[in-house]
Order: structure tokens, then sequence, then C-alpha cells
């Protein structure tokens, strides 16, 4: 018996496409991918049931050659100060997705791949080893994941909960450029999820040569993960560095398609105690931005176990912000939230790999026990 396709992540030449492959009638099926769009988009269809104003015919064959699946929610959790960080399951993988909700907004933070390939020093994330990239729908789903558990359908009506989208979560977007581009397409799309350009961010700590792309097909805000102004620091705590310097870096974001003042490319700095948090590298951030429409985010270090790093004192994140608000950027220092659940800034993990090291060395020894004769 062959799987069945799921809709959700296909554009709608695919899923035209896989209409017509299904059987359906050529002279109808424009309007049925149109149907289709407004149900899944708009109103988070879970089930083609619910499709009530399609012919009873027409939902049995969807029931036979299609399914609407979302990730599975293995847990969700819901911090003291209201974040929600939902662990996935899909193709027997496991990822992250956090909901921030503030006065102004609602971010949902998106993974775009299961582990990742930076080894970023800093990030808990990045000690989990690139296992894939996910699909489309497997990223859609983490907003359609949310949206249900939110009660935000439909993604038309006003007072939305969330309404921004930055793919800050598990893995590199741009080391996943194709799927990142078709679920964020969909995002965007007026007649789907409605989200617009400015309320998209892609966040990449580097792939130079990817940054024009993005910016010309994608067209979403642009974040960098910088945390260094020296390369030297940089090469440690972000290694892709190794490979795409500093200097590199900022001359593609100076060319990034879109950025103005009005539309500012966000340059992220996670604060880590006597690494990168002298007044000296404050001030080398400022001259490094001299020309880039640019704010900067300041972010406190957030501590996991193992964690080879300690946060900036307080005092110390207040100087070096000064220091780059009179230059006259805007550098908000970000209040870390879901610290409780370990959904903050550099936190995210899928939960099956979360063992702490005593525990790996007791399961390998109970192995190796199980296997010994007699």
């Amino acid at each position: 018996m062959n799987a069945r396709t799921n809709l959700i992540g296909l554009s709608p030449a695919e899923m035209k496409a896989a209409l017509l492959d299904a059987g359906v009638d050529p002279k109808s099926v424009s309007m049925r991918v149109k149907q289709l769009w407004n149900w899944l988009y708009v109103h988070g269809a879970r089930d083609f049931a619910a499709m009530t104003n399609l012919a009873k015919d027409f939902r049995a064959l969807l029931e036979e050659k299609f399914t609407l699946a979302r990730p599975e929610v293995v847990t969700e959790q819901i911090s003291n100060d209201g974040t929600r960080k939902w662990l996935l399951r899909s193709g027997g993988q496991e990822f992250e997705t956090v909901y921030i909700p503030e006065s102004d907004r609602g971010t949902l933070c998106v993974s775009s791949q299961v582990g990742c390939t930076l080894n970023c020093r800093f990030c808990h994330t990045g000690t989990q080893k690139m296992v894939r990239n996910l699909t489309p729908a497997e990223i859609l789903g983490q907003l359609f994941v949310a949206r249900d558990s939110l009660g935000d359908w439909p993604s038309t009506a006003p007072g939305r909960k969330v309404t921004n989208i930055v793919m800050m979560g598990m893995g590199e977007p741009l080391y996943n450029f194709d799927n990142v581009k078709a679920a964020l397409a969909i995002v965007m799309d007026g007649d789907g999820l409605a989200l617009s350009k400015r309320r998209v961010t892609l966040s990449t700590a580097g792939v130079v040569p990817m940054i024009q792309r993005a910016g010309d097909e994608i067209g979403s805000s642009l974040a960098i993960s910088l945390h260094a102004v020296r390369d030297e620091v940089r090469d440690v705590i972000v290694p892709i560095n190794k490979k795409y310097k500093i200097a590199e870096l900022l001359d593609a974001c100076r060319t990034y398609p879109g950025a103005s003042n009005a539309r500012r490319i966000t340059f992220e700095y996670v604060m880590l105690k006597g690494v990168n948090d002298s007044l000296a590298d404050a001030k080398a951030l400022v001259k490094l931005l001299k020309g880039i429409p640019a704010k900067i985010n300041l972010i406190p270090f957030n501590p996991w176990p193992g964690a080879p790093y300690e946060c900036s004192d307080w005092e110390q994140i207040e100087k070096f912000a000064e220091v780059v608000n009179r230059a006259g950027y805007a550098s908000p220092v970000r209040t870390p939230r879901g610290r409780d659940i370990m959904a903050a800034c550099g936190q995210l993990k899928s939960e099956s790999v979360k063992l702490k090291a005593k525990d790996r060395i007791a399961e390998m020894e109970a192995a190796r026990l199980a296997q010994m004769p007699g």
C-alpha cells in the first residue's frame, strides 16, 4: 500500500499535480486547490471531514490518497512567564518549538533541522549531532501545533496570538534552504497563513554564500548570530567563522536585499563573561556595524548543564548596552524567557538526547554487562 501524501507544505503547483495524479477532474482542479489551501492555512483543518463545502466523494478520495498529518506532540511545557515549549516527533525524530508571548506580539521560534552542524560553543543545540533536515510539512507543522494549542485559528482573525515567526530554533536555516524557502512562502502567502515579510525573521550563523539568495528568494527579515567582534574569538564560539570571516559576513549584510532603516538587520550577541563583553568589544561592535541598518540584541547567556561559559554580570551588560546605545543603535537586552523549562535562547535540544553524561555511562556499562557470557 502506497503511503498517503501530506498536503501540508506543498506549493499550489505541487498540490495541483498531486490532485491530478490522484484522478481529480482537470477542469475543477484549480478550484479544488484554492478550497484546500483555504481549509489548510486559514482554518487549520485537521481532517478532511471538516471540509464541509467539499462533496462527499471528493472528501473520500482525499482521505484515501492524502493526509494532513501534523508532528506528534510528545510534551508541552508552560513556563512561569507564559512561554510554551513543545517537543515534537515526526519521522521517528524529535525537535522543539517555542512560543513567546509579549504585550505587543506573540513570537514562535521555529526549528529547521533535527540537531545542528554548527557546534556553537555556547549553544545547547550545538551539542546535539545533526540528524536531518526538516521537511516543509514539519516546519509548518510547528506553527500548526502552536495554533492548535493556542486556539489561534482562523489565521485571518484579528487578535492572533502568533504574530511573528523567527527561524531561530534548532538548526541552521540556510543549510536547509529549499525546505525553509518552501515553508516560509506559505507562511507569507496572503491567502494562506498571512504573516507579512517584516514579521518573519530568518537567523543565520553566517552562511555567507546563501545570504544574498535568501534575500532574493525568501525576502524575510534577517538576523545574524554574531556574538564576537574579533575573528580569533568568533572562530572558537561560532566555528563557521573559520570558513566565513566577520568582514566577509558583514559585506554580505551590507548588500542584503531590502535592508533599510525601516527594516534593519538584527545582530544577536550573547553576553559571555570575560569572553566578549568588554567595553572595548562594545566599541569594536559599533565600528564594525557602521553603514549597516542594524539593531543589536544583547542576549544574557542562558546556562545549561555542562555549559563552558558563564553569563556576563548584569552591571557589565548594562555598560556594554550604554556604549552601543550612545552610538545610535537600538540595543535591547533580551529578557530571558522560559529558562525554567529550558526554552530560552540557546537551550533547545531534543528531549531524547538530554541524558546526562553519568546516565550515558551507566547505560553503556549496563549494555556491556548484558553482553558478557554467563
